[in-house]
């Protein structure tokens, strides 16, 4: 069995996707990662020895170009902006898989939507099997939540019923890109759909999230299969400079707000560094897509491009973090109490979901403040949240990899 993993959109959407191919590739099977050709995931995915077939553009190229095209600019902003964009990755994703499709019994696609768009037409064209993942269950239609909002489509004023709302989620997924979804298949002389949101989603997509941090809850608008978040078993050593910083004091706070480019990331450091200090702590600070710096010749805090986390985490007295899901499952495993400062998309739910267990503190507000940060750090610094925080950890699964992997084998027939 040979399977195309496809994607478009940060390392928390990638590294998942080397995860299940590592999976794939222990029970026999051949993956292939169709992802943006960042270096650093093409450097993961090498270090792995997972094929990479390019897809699109550089995501943090893109990511850039949406956000200096959005400052000012009320059109980048709106659903017209945004179909425009989406337009753009869906034709770019699909002629690269269209390629990486060749010899393929099946396509699973995660991030974008309409980069998963692409990943289900090539799979109906050539007539393989198709699966769409998620790794949040916000995302997947349930009575028990409202949809994602996008940007120029807000909820109807006062319309309170979830599924009403999950039914102007299709209205609004077909605004967005159903456009530019339908006249790629009458270009391949395939009848238009009057519901894009479905067949790419599926009936039955794969919930790639661990059930103690974000379950799954029944619901009749959809029959998703949970199997635990897809996590990449890594061995890698730290470095020594790190090692030795970590050994010459107590336990440091890890800092790091991953592929969040946020400017307010990187003016709140100071902020963030100041309120860490004062309850006696040193601090990892991981650089991140925000460009984060520490006060210059600061010799508490050590600065780091990347580190294997599994390793650094369990050695941290907290993690401070924006709530992507990889990094929330990655905490929770490691038995650490948490700071969400949630920025976009599906973080705050993850905030929620991290107060609720009480391992961790959901920040209030997306920007730190002296006040807001200070009473954050020091609740999740107290005795009680840490053994939480410890209670938790051997509850979170790690073999969700290779559940969803034996889970694609058996849908082969193989």
């Amino acid at each position: 069995m040979r399977v195309l993993l496809s994607t478009y959109g940060s390392r928390g959407d990638v590294q998942p996707l080397a995860a299940l191919a590592v999976a794939l590739r222990t029970i026999g099977a051949e993956a292939v990662v169709c992802a943006p050709p960042d270096a650093e995931f093409a450097g993961l995915l090498d270090r792995l020895g997972v094929p990479l077939a390019p897809a699109n553009a550089p995501v943090r190229q893109w990511v850039s170009e949406v956000m200096k095209s959005a400052e000012g600019n009320t059109r980048e902003r709106s659903a017209d902006g945004i179909s425009e964009r989406a337009a753009g990755i869906l034709a770019g994703q699909f002629e690269a898989l269209s390629a990486a499709a060749e010899g393929c019994d099946l396509i699973v696609a995660a991030g974008l939507f309409p980069a998963m768009a692409a990943a289900q037409l090539v799979a109906e064209r050539a007539g393989i099997g198709y699966f769409g993942a998620t790794f949040c269950p916000i995302f997947l239609p349930s009575h028990h939540h409202k949809p994602h909002e996008f940007k120029g489509r807000p909820h109807p004023p006062g319309v309170t019923d979830n599924r009403v709302l999950w039914d102007y989620d299709i209205e609004t997924k077909n605004v967005i890109f159903g456009g530019a979804y339908n006249r790629l298949r009458a270009s391949m002389g395939m009848a238009p759909v009057d519901n894009v949101r479905d067949p790419v989603l599926t009936r039955r997509p794969l919930l790639a999230a661990d059930p103690v941090i974000g379950p799954l809850l029944a619901t009749d608008l959809i029959d998703a299969v949970q199997m635990g978040a897809w996590m990449l078993d890594d061995e890698r050593p730290l470095s020594a400079a790190l090692e030795a910083f970590l050994d010459n004091g107590t336990p440091p706070v890890y800092v790091g707000f991953g592929s969040m480019p946020m400017h307010v990331l990187k003016d709140a450091v100071g902020v963030i560094l100041a309120a860490i200090r004062a309850q006696g702590r040193r601090a990892v600070l991981s650089r991140g897509w925000a460009g984060l710096v520490p006060d210059e010749g600061a010799s508490d805090c050590f600065v780091i491009d990347e580190a294997n986390h599994q390793a650094l985490f369990p050695l941290t007295a907290a993690i401070v973090h924006h709530g992507g899901a990889g990094t929330t499952a990655t905490a929770a495993r490691a038995g650490v109490p948490q700071v969400v400062v949630a920025q976009i998309a599906d973080q705050p739910y993850w905030a929620g979901r991290v107060a609720a267990l009480g391992i961790g503190v959901a920040h209030e507000g997306a920007t730190p403040t002296p006040e807001t940060f200070s009473a954050a750090i020091s609740a999740a610094l107290q005795p009680d949240m840490r053994e939480r925080a410890v209670a938790v950890a051997p509850t979170i699964r790690t073999d969700g990899a290779m559940v969803a992997a034996r889970l694609l084998l058996a849908s082969t027939g193989r």
